[in-house]
């Protein structure tokens, strides 16, 4: 039996928790999560399609570009269940970039079927674990890889170039060959015989926008792991991978819609 949406380990009063998945779920699905606001909640964005469930309804959460802000009634909990990035289309089955910047209920995505299994999850005889348990997907090994290439630090990024913002960069063509794999990589889009086009497009129809998008979302996401242990935003720049404190001043406020000196303070 997959356990309930959320771990009953977490106080009723925490106003927003994570619990790891179940374990036959890990391979798609990053955490669970409980929320509980007192009031709005601005969500940045992180690369990942959420499916929620509460205040009357079930929804997938898009990919976000920017950020919005969460509010509920008061009292109102919310449930829910976070994909790993490229992970969510093959759940689904819709492409990500369809979802982009939306919130869906999931009546309108699958119809009858979706209207009767939020039906159950509102009930609560049926919880969001097992709602993807039953819908299996393998995830596309080489945009997994891709995926990991780009999450990584500032030391392994290597020849990743960079601001993306200023100009559209091809990481497809840098990630080099996963550990004890001779000869060309299949993520070489200078060797993959789709092309850097058609890598694009895969790529971006399962995590919902292009590589050199979720690249500066990886960077801001690790500023914002990295903002507790650092003394300064130029620290901060510098351990997150940034150019300089100007590049990150520059994607705080895309993804946060504030100045970086408010938003990490």
């Amino acid at each position: 039996m997959i356990p309930a949406v959320f771990s009953e380990t977490a106080p009723p009063e925490t106003e927003y928790a994570e619990s790891p998945p179940p374990a036959p779920l890990r391979a798609l699905v990053r955490c669970l999560w409980r929320s509980a606001p007192s009031g709005p909640r601005r969500i940045v964005p992180d690369g990942c399609l959420d499916l929620v469930a509460g205040a009357g309804q079930v929804f997938v959460a898009g990919p976000d570009t920017g950020a919005w802000s969460s509010s509920t009634t008061p009292g109102a909990v919310l449930h829910g269940l976070r994909f790993r990035p490229g992970t969510a289309p093959g759940v689904l089955g819709v492409a990500a970039d369809e979802l982009r910047d939306t919130r869906v209920p999931l009546a309108e995505l699958w119809g009858r079927e979706g209207a009767v299994l939020a039906e159950r999850v509102l009930e609560g005889r049926l919880s969001l674990a097992e709602l993807v348990r039953g819908r299996p997907s393998e995830p596309d090994p080489a945009i997994m890889a891709m995926i990991e290439h780009l999450e990584r630090g500032p030391s392994r990024v290597g020849a990743l170039p960079a601001p993306p913002n200023e100009r559209d960069p091809s990481p497809l063509a840098t990630i080099p060959l996963p550990p004890g794999r001779r000869g060309p990589s299949p993520l070489d889009a200078r060797q993959s015989p789709l092309g850097e086009r058609q890598l694009r497009r895969r790529f971006t129809v399962a995590v919902g926008y292009g590589p050199a998008t979720y690249l500066r979302i990886s960077r801001f996401q690790r500023a914002i792991a990295a903002a507790p242990r650092t003394t300064g935003l130029a620290e901060l720049a510098a351990v997150a991978g940034y150019a300089d404190q100007a590049h990150l001043a520059r994607d705080c406020r895309a993804f946060s819609g504030s100045p970086p000196g408010s938003y990490f303070s």
